[in-house]
């Protein structure tokens, strides 16, 4: 099929999917099952009209994934408001922190004696599987900065934080492979103090006061002069600028990304708090929802809240927008892509994983949090993998990863990640009515 023909059919199944998204949402299969299943037909095992292997092609889908991500990521902290003294906040940072830790370390001693394969490559597969997904986990994410519900933003702080937390472990395990024995002292501590802290604490800063401050400079030059044109290339320079500063002094991009949402969010906050003499009412409402973008040019820009509230609402839309587009893509390749990479031994490893290694580490790190059963437990289920996994698994190809036993990882890992998609997909709407008919009673 030539180039005509794919952009036909690209056009066609974005206004399919489009135009019946309220009868799909009916369904227990997901949109990103639906885009999966495209991926399936269109690959090798039925019409194989695509040939798509994301290890041969890891380069591309290091960067598609990164950019995918990164959207993501900005978007995931600029929706959630609630300050950082937040119980939820607290949940999501134990959640990506010590929760992590123990999912790496369940997966990993696992994979071992389920695979057969090494320390260092288990370690690698663990870090690969452990991180939820930012973008996939917009099924349950926050929807809107108004979204206090705790459930949904310990779960977006989690898919915000444990990208950043989880490719230190990743690292290294690759540097443990290439060494083919124990890691020196001096290796380790390397590791620790640049791979580990630096990238996570430089990250985050990095990305935090470049929000903060685009977001302040953004705010006064629009209100100086009256500016009401879509804002949304100021989004996008935030995103580019804070993952590619943050990389290019050795932290993590991705934390950059998320932190420069958070730090965006907040210039909003702080703008309404000084100027709330100039609010139109007493509502703390968030900035973009007291302004109407679809008539900005007839508002009548006199206090910085409705310029702030134009330039947070243009950085949703852009974001939400990219987000949804990569996500598709990449999750229809995942369909291609899995013909040459399906292991059905990894089923018994996916069921450890999803029913026992992630419910007991969230159990244990929300052990004191007096949440009820109910919400930790969904905690410990709604923990979807997806597009931040194939950006690890291209990653490790790039930094060193051969042989037949990293192909088992690769293997095993896709598959995995292909029943998240599916398995995560078909629940999270059953569970979240369940749950909310328990709160009702």
């Amino acid at each position: 099929m030539g180039y005509l023909g794919w952009t036909a059919a690209t056009g066609v199944l974005l206004l399919l999917m489009s135009l019946s998204y309220g009868w799909i949402s009916r369904f227990a299969v997901p949109v990103f099952g639906l885009y999966l299943l495209v991926g399936i037909v269109c690959g090798p095992w039925e019409l194989g009209i695509l040939r798509i292997d994301i290890v041969d092609h890891a380069p591309l889908t290091s960067r598609i994934t990164e950019i995918a991500m990164a959207a993501s990521l900005f978007i995931t902290g600029l929706k959630i408001r609630l300050p950082l003294k937040y119980a939820f906040w607290k949940t999501g940072i134990m959640l990506a922190l010590p929760g992590m830790l123990l999912t790496i370390g369940g997966i990993m001693v696992v994979s071992h004696f389920l695979t057969g394969i090494s320390w260092p490559l288990s370690l690698a597969l663990a870090a690969i599987l452990a991180p939820t997904d930012p973008v996939l986990a917009s099924l349950v994410a926050i929807n809107d900065a108004q979204d206090g519900d705790r459930l949904r933003v310990s779960l977006s702080s989690e898919a915000g934080l444990n990208d950043g937390t989880a490719l230190p472990f990743l690292i290294l395990a690759l540097l443990w492979n290439q060494a083919g024995s124990a890691l020196s002292g001096e290796e380790l501590l390397k590791w620790f103090s640049v791979d580990l802290v630096w990238a996570l604490m430089g990250g985050l800063a990095i990305g935090f006061l470049l929000g903060r401050f685009i977001g302040i400079m953004a705010t006064r030059s629009r209100h100086a002069q009256g500016e009401v044109a879509p804002s949304d290339f100021v989004a996008l320079a935030l995103i580019c600028l804070s993952f590619a500063l943050a990389q290019w002094v050795s932290a993590s991009g991705f934390l950059a990304a998320f932190a420069a949402g958070v730090g965006l969010r907040s210039t909003e906050v702080s703008v309404q708090k000084r100027h709330a003499d100039q609010k139109e009412d007493d509502d703390d409402l968030p900035a973009e929802m007291l302004v109407n973008p679809h008539t900005r040019h007839g508002l009548d820009i006199q206090s910085p809240i409705k310029s702030v509230g134009l330039i947070i609402g243009d950085a949703l839309s852009f974001g939400d927008t990219v987000e949804r587009l990569f996500a598709a893509a990449l999750i229809i390749i995942l369909g291609v892509t899995l013909a040459q990479h399906w292991n059905s031994s990894a089923l018994p490893l996916a069921f450890l994983i999803f029913f026992l290694i992630r419910p007991l580490a969230v159990l244990l790190v929300t052990w004191r949090s007096q949440s009820p059963w109910l919400h930790r437990l969904s905690l410990g289920w709604l923990g979807i993998r997806g597009i931040g996994s194939l950006n690890y698994i291209a990653y490790a190809w790039l930094h060193g990863f051969q042989g037949d036993d990293a192909t088992l990882v690769t293997d095993t890992a896709i598959t995995i990640v292909t029943i998240s998609v599916l398995v995560h997909g078909i629940t999270v709407t059953p569970l979240l009515t369940l749950r909310r008919k328990k709160e009702q009673h």
